[in-house]
């Protein structure tokens, strides 16, 4: 959902300098038995356990709790600072197929955008605590396409946002114009709390192209994001 954007206590958008990111050595961690994400008895996808696994590895999250948001499975991870696993959950996400936002679609009112645009952006994102015009707290993910993680909101009946949350199949789980809907209790009890420091590491997957490919493992540069 897009509102006027405002932050709590921040000069400027949070970007990410480009890390190196040599692949034979996340492999010598992983074979010297170093640290590796904990997702506990939950069940996840193999390419948010590589993901998660690669970021405890590489410390690509520099000592700051990190999310996974699974796009392909509509489900979202919620790890503290050393890779422990503090909750999953399913999460609404954006109505079209795609891994891009579309340029300046930020300043764009919502009226304005259309069903193949809603799109949720892969990459990896440095997203901090913020408010929207309502006063509502959100959490920016990637402030200049107006990309935020937030509360469900039923504002919209013929939505039915609720009812797909609940509903065991992931296929009616897109419907949002890009942002990450998130059930309210899990973002009040799992999400706030994984920003307590204002600023968390939000990795999205990819649905267009591999894991590998959207964060450059074994490259030089992540892909994608801030």
């Amino acid at each position: 959902m897009r509102f006027s954007r405002t932050r709590r206590g921040s000069r400027g958008r949070f970007r990410l300098t480009a890390i190196a990111l040599a692949s034979f050595a996340f492999a010598a961690a992983v074979r010297a038995g170093d640290r590796r994400a904990d997702f506990g008895d939950v069940p996840a996808s193999s390419a948010a356990r590589e993901l998660a696994d690669w970021a405890i590895a590489a410390d690509d999250p520099r000592g700051l709790p990190f999310l996974v948001v699974d796009k392909p499975a509509a489900t979202l991870y919620v790890f503290d600072a050393a890779g422990r696993l503090a909750g999953a959950s399913a999460v609404l996400l954006g109505l079209a197929r795609g891994d891009d936002s579309v340029p300046g679609i930020g300043e764009r009112p919502m009226a304005r955008i259309r069903p193949w645009e809603r799109t949720t952006p892969a990459g990896r994102f440095v997203a901090e605590r913020g408010v929207n015009s309502h006063g509502e707290d959100i959490m920016w993910v990637d402030y200049d396409a107006a990309i935020s993680m937030h509360r469900v909101r039923a504002t919209n009946p013929a939505e039915r946002r609720l009812e797909r949350l609940r509903t065991p199949t992931i296929a009616d789980n897109r419907i949002s114009y890009g942002c990450i809907n998130v059930p309210a209790r899990f973002y009040e009890q799992r999400v706030i709390p994984a920003f307590a420091a204002g600023r968390a590491v939000v990795y999205v997957l990819p649905e267009t192209r591999s894991v590998r490919q959207q964060f450059a493992i074994g490259t030089s540069a992540p892909r994608g994001g801030a």
